[in-house]
């Protein structure tokens, strides 16, 4: 399944969902169906369709309502959306179109004929993300920008790497960050930008750029607490106009080598996975914080715990352990639980050609991010 192909389908008849619905998935949609406008409502708040073709006229709220009503929403309004309908009257069409409709599609228009312009209106918003894509990564070189390490720290007695993929090779809202300070400690860092899609991107370097900030000015400062500088973080986030309104989860991790050990403080992060070689035991390790910028006060805590030799930790993104399948979009982290379990005896490389994330290469269906920290004596 392609996800790159995803279609919600809203008409209040049942037949032409049917029959429009398994003619897309012959041609490699994947096609989700909707009776009403409300129904499509509670389908968008899971998952997020690449176009969404919905008839005019419907019981309750038609599609001009929907349409309007999707505008209102920012995380809508921007999802490409096609008029169906039965009836060519030029004010209608010209009502849609008015309401942002990229095109209006009759009913008795046939199918090969709805598949080509689907298809084609696809292909031109690719290529234009892709031509974005080009020169953003242009302008980003130039500056010497980057979202994930250019090179991995060395740190004595440990082993440090990560795994990422962007979504659909687009720069993703994923960012991860290394900072050495010294040869005892050095900062690991997880962020992920919500709801921007791609766009994301854009959004990442300004968080680095706090949080890198933030940790040298504490540092400097004598002031080593997790929390603290996650904080601070925060606040220069809440403040902040430009992404005040752009939330981002943050896994802050403060590693010392000379004791061994790891502080780790979360804002709305996924509980890191923490292995413990003696005891041949995982077990989830979690924050409390809140996401960055979502309240002034993130009421951010911190726990620190040592490593052994053997020991490894794993920070993860929700591109990780997010699946897609008949039924949709589901989280699962025992599924990658499960996964990484065969290989906690074995070199981190034959865990990046593992199945599970050459699976998350082909198919994933948002950024995926994964760093793992390992004791080696």
């Amino acid at each position: 399944m392609s996800t790159s192909k995803k279609i919600l389908l809203v008409d209040d008849n049942p037949l032409v969902l049917e029959m429009m619905g398994r003619a897309l998935n012959k041609e490699g949609f994947y096609c989700m169906k909707a009776i009403s406008a409300d129904a499509a409502t509670e389908i968008l708040k899971q998952e997020r369709p690449d176009i969404i073709l919905s008839d005019y006229h419907m019981p309750d709220v038609d599609g001009f309502a929907f349409r309007q009503n999707l505008i209102a929403i920012p995380e809508y309004k921007d999802i490409p959306f096609m008029f169906l309908t039965s009836e060519e009257d030029n004010d209608l069409m010209l009502k849609g179109i008015n309401l942002e409709a990229v095109d209006y599609i009759l009913k008795d228009t046939p199918l090969p004929v709805v598949v080509s312009k689907i298809n084609n209106f696809l292909s031109t918003v690719r290529e234009q993300h892709e031509r974005t894509l080009k020169e953003l990564s242009v302008a980003a070189m130039a500056l010497n920008l980057h979202s994930v390490p250019q090179k991995l720290p060395v740190i004595s007695g440990f082993e440090v790497d990560f795994w990422h993929r962007s979504y659909q090779n687009y720069p993703g809202g994923d960012f991860i960050d290394f900072i050495t300070i010294d040869e005892r400690y050095t900062f690991i860092v997880l962020g992920d930008v919500m709801g921007k899609k791609w766009g994301a991107w854009y959004f990442s370097f300004g968080f680095l750029s706090y949080i890198r900030a933030a940790v040298r000015i504490c540092i400097s400062e004598g002031n080593f607490s997790t929390k603290n500088i996650l904080q601070k973080i925060n606040d220069v986030v809440y403040h902040d106009p430009v992404v005040n309104d752009v939330l981002s989860s943050l896994s802050l991790g403060m590693l010392d080598a000379m004791e061994s050990t790891i502080t780790y403080s979360g804002a709305g992060d996924l509980p890191l996975l923490y292995y413990n070689s003696a005891d041949n035991n995982l077990q989830q390790i979690g924050s409390s914080g809140m996401l960055l910028g979502m309240l002034q006060d993130g009421d951010f805590d911190e726990v620190t715990f040592k490593l052994n030799a053997g020991d490894r930790l794993f920070m993860f993104t929700d591109g990780i352990i997010d699946f897609e399948g008949a039924a949709g979009k589901k989280t699962d982290y025992n599924t990658f639980t499960e996964a990484v379990t065969p290989y906690l005896n074995r070199p981190f490389t034959e865990f990046k050609r593992s199945a599970f994330l050459q699976e998350k290469t082909v198919d994933h269906i948002d950024d995926c991010s994964l760093i793992h920290l390992q004791k080696t004596t």
